[in-house]
């Protein structure tokens, strides 16, 4: 069995401009090659959806659907792993009039309850144009950058940051009441604890094994190694006890700042305000000071060492999607690139507009030409 989750089969139907394609893709490095618009990056966005969430254009379901269609869609492929075989399959599809943003998974032919599942059969990480000024911008795009890199070492993770949303959102809500039930609104705030507590964890878990694995990865490659650190009341609480009293004195914060909270219309304080803190290290310079080349040789290197750490938690490396990665990369930074995934030994879908951007591939690459929703192996 393979050391890595590897799409052996990959089957569209009605999905963005793809009426119906069946992809029997190479397990090691494959360039997705065409022009603009053909349908390179819904391609690899249909793989992201074999995870959980909404892909890696984080778009509405019936956005997906394919114009002309049946209004819905279906996503299915064979996955192999150190496990064993497995079929994925999910789909969306309209009920009535409305348009949901529920759909459907089966495994091994089985329906399951949630997308979530997805998690445990396959590991996705992926890179894209959208994620380049993620130094630069909002605390909340690097947070969810984060908590997709847990996710993809800790499945369970993805379900405790709903579970928390979820129960901010009853608590914030209850506070509107002139009089609240404050029985009701303390077990809120217990269980708000309880899972705030799981997340801030995982997270600084996640952050040191990554920091481990740039350490080694990245020494002396094309990409500089960066310094991370967390910044959040929790995160900076477990470093200094332990997790039972970190949580019992968030539990206390929140009861204490019901008035504040109130007041403000939302929950101050929590693991949903944190952020993820990156350095660039050779420079010892905030990243989001840095030029824009250099945040992209950054952000890449995060995502190969968060690769590698995946492949060393779970026993086999995750598919690796990346987006026009090769674009604004000089030669040198390219060649590196491609050596490095090659040594992650990780299934990698890399999509670009000239095949001149992937000749250091060599023969071993599967090379794939997309144009108007058909593709053909060159």
């Amino acid at each position: 069995m393979p050391s890595a989750f590897i799409l052996t089969r990959l089957t569209l139907t009605d999905f963005r401009n793809y009426a119906s394609l069946r992809l029997d893709p190479g397990s090691g490095l494959v360039a997705l090659t065409g022009p603009n618009g053909a349908g390179k990056t819904n391609l690899i966005e249909a793989i992201s959806l074999l995870a959980a969430g909404r892909g890696l254009r984080g778009a509405l379901f019936e956005d997906l659907a394919r114009q002309g269609g049946n209004r819905g869609w279906a996503i299915a492929a064979h996955v192999s792993s150190p496990e064993g075989e497995t079929r994925l399959g999910t789909q969306w599809t309209p009920e009535g009039e409305a348009q949901s943003q529920t759909r459907h998974v089966v495994i091994n032919g089985i329906p399951q309850k949630s997308p979530g599942i997805l998690a445990h059969h396959l590991r996705v990480i992926w890179l894209t144009p959208a994620m380049d000024r993620l130094f630069a911008g909002p605390a909340s795009d690097r947070r969810r950058f984060l908590d997709r890199l847990v996710t993809a070492n800790d499945p369970e993770h993805a379900s405790r940051v709903l579970v928390f949303e979820k129960l901010m959102r009853e608590r914030n809500l209850l506070l509107e009441d002139q009089r609240p039930d404050l029985t009701w609104l303390s077990g809120l705030e217990a269980q708000m604890a309880e899972a705030a507590a799981a997340i801030a964890a995982a997270r600084l878990h996640a952050v040191q094994a990554l920091q481990n694995h740039i350490k080694f990865l990245l020494k002396g490659s094309a990409f500089p190694a960066s310094t991370l650190g967390l910044q959040g009341d929790l995160e900076d609480r477990l470093k200094t006890m332990p997790a039972v009293q970190a949580e019992d004195e968030y539990r206390k914060l929140l009861a204490e700042s019901r008035g504040q909270d109130k007041a403000a219309g939302r929950t101050l304080n929590g693991p949903h305000r944190s952020d993820l803190l990156v350095t660039h290290e050779p420079k010892s310079m905030a990243a989001a000071l840095c030029s824009t080349g250099e945040q992209k040789a950054l952000l890449i290197g995060l995502i190969l060492a968060q690769a590698s750490s995946v492949a060393e938690e779970s026993g086999a490396a995750p598919v690796l999607l990346l987006d026009e990665v090769a674009a604004h990369l000089d030669v040198k930074r390219r060649s590196g690139l491609f050596e490095t995934l090659r040594q992650l030994g990780a299934q990698s879908f890399m999509t670009g507009t000239d095949r001149e951007l992937f000749n250091g591939l060599g023969k071993t690459a599967d090379f794939l030409h997309v144009e108007g929703g058909i593709v053909t192996r060159q």
